[in-house]
């Protein structure tokens, strides 16, 4: 028989408090601190939206991570969350005695409401839960003294109704609040409006920005000086649709030029980017050693796809110290068959003690230009995914680049084309090439090394949209079954 362990005297009183509202909010002033977590949570998940913003004003605790009882956006327990910050805004009482620091309205797990906030833990709050960031602006001894309110945004298509309603209540206090935006996700907004939303937060607050736009080069290059804003920018995907591009093919070589000048010169001033992924920014097209040489800090992420190379822009990797650390580096989409591999190899060997995961998928590559960097690939003894599916590489190259990763202890993911002999003329597929081909590379392989997970794919079926692939297990596409 199991027993149940009696219920606290302090879950009695939060108990007791959430059912009387009038009770629960003449008290707020004579409340014990350690109450006030647990009550707001009992109010939090019953809604009850008066004692939430009585609470929210009257709060005696550096911070209120509020956002991490959000799994749902709910506009009306938001606007009574806000509505509470007003109150402390009007407040009477001195800021040097306003207790409350930080609201946190990220949707991220945090210890605070997991443990009663005794005075340590309240105390401690505001620095676990936002993490103070160095200011770059001479007034930031004002913002310090400032209520900070800590969010991240997710914007895609169109803003709903709690994102349009926080917005403009933060528009409208942006002189009185700190407000800060962490992580900032946006897609296929205008230029104009993405604009405003950037005029509402402090630019050196944004740590993750991830814009999907399909915005012409001209309109990238007048938003590119709020990029260069973004002093603590970390991480930055970029991804821009071609819907306009016969916009870009259309406009002068010496407009192209200026933009392209402008949109690169922003990355000198993101001096904490570890993280930079581009996608379909044609216009970088030999342009990549400008791009490169501007980074100011070691990278660790670099995935640049969907874009044409220049040699010049190949031999740019392997020169460019900011690279030489890196862990990840992705190319997907980036067409290479006529380029010279050479430079890869030179750059795989600098970054042999680091990578991680190699990505080179879909690259048009050929046995001659795999065979370049094959032995510097086996010198990458950190690697732990490789990808070179969508590539044209012959039975022998595949063979001898299998040998060549039996250095390659700790590599977890494989990904690898089916080889050329598989197709017949104009590259169309026989099933039973891809199972006996790809079960010899297989066998190769398990003599060197046992892989984790590995798979040989073919290329996308033109009927059903779907590949052949042999590893751990057989699978045909629907066309082939």
């Amino acid at each position: 028989m199991s027993f149940q362990a009696p219920p606290t005297l302090l879950s009695l009183a939060v108990q007791s408090l959430a059912k009387n509202e009038a009770l629960a909010i003449n008290a707020l002033q004579e409340l014990p601190r350690e109450l006030y977590p647990p009550l707001f949570k009992a109010a939090f998940i019953d809604r009850h939206t008066r004692i939430l913003k009585e609470m929210v004003g009257a709060w005696p605790l550096p911070c209120l991570p509020v956002g991490a009882l959000m799994n749902v956006p709910d506009m009306t327990v938001l606007q009574a969350v806000l509505d509470g910050v007003d109150m402390q805004l009007t407040g009477k009482f001195h800021p040097r005695k306003r207790k409350l620091q930080v609201l946190d309205l990220r949707n991220v797990h945090h210890h605070f409401w997991d443990v009663s906030a005794g005075p340590e833990d309240g105390d401690g709050s505001a620095e676990t839960v936002c993490q103070k960031q160095k200011a770059t602006r001479p007034h930031r001894y004002a913002l310090r003294r400032r209520l900070k309110v800590v969010t991240d945004l997710c914007l895609q298509f169109y803003l709903e109704e709690h994102q349009t309603y926080f917005l403009q209540w933060a528009q409208e206090r942006r002189g009185s609040l700190n407000l800060c935006c962490v992580k900032m996700q946006i897609r296929e907004l205008p230029m104009h409006t993405v604009r405003k939303i950037l005029q509402i937060f402090q630019p050196y607050c944004i740590e993750e920005l991830e814009l999907h736009i399909g915005w012409t080069q001209s309109t990238l290059a007048c938003f590119a000086p709020c990029l260069g804003q973004m002093k603590n920018l970390r991480k930055l995907h970029l991804t821009l649709v071609h819907e306009k591009l016969f916009t870009f093919l259309c406009t002068s070589t010496d407009i192209q030029e200026k933009s392209v000048t402008k949109f690169i010169s922003q990355f000198s001033k993101l001096n904490s980017l570890r993280h930079l992924d581009l996608a379909g920014l044609y216009f970088l097209t030999g342009h990549m050693n400008e791009l490169l040489g501007c980074l100011k800090t070691p990278l660790e992420f670099l995935s640049i796809a969907l874009c044409k190379y220049s040699q010049s822009d190949m031999e740019s990797f392997a020169q460019c110290q900011s690279l030489h650390h890196l862990k990840h580096l992705h190319l997907a989409g980036v067409i290479l068959h006529d380029l010279s591999l050479v430079p890869l190899g030179i750059f795989l060997e600098n970054v042999a003690n680091t990578l991680k995961t190699l990505e080179l998928e879909h690259c048009r590559m050929t046995d001659s230009q795999v065979s370049a960097f094959i032995p510097a690939l086996n010198k990458c003894s950190q690697l732990i995914e490789v990808n070179f599916c969508d590539n044209d590489i012959s039975m022998p190259v595949l063979t001898n680049l299998l040998h060549h990763t039996a250095n390659l202890s700790q590599l977890i993911m494989e990904l690898y084309p089916a080889p050329l002999e598989c197709y017949e003329t104009g590259f169309v597929l026989r099933p039973e090439r891809i199972v006996q081909l790809s079960s010899e590379l297989m066998n190769i392989l398990c003599t060197v090394r046992q892989p984790h997970s590995i798979c040989f794919a073919s290329q996308l079926c033109l009927i059903c949209s779907q590949r052949c692939t042999y590893g751990l297990e057989t699978r045909l596409c629907h066309c082939c079954q």
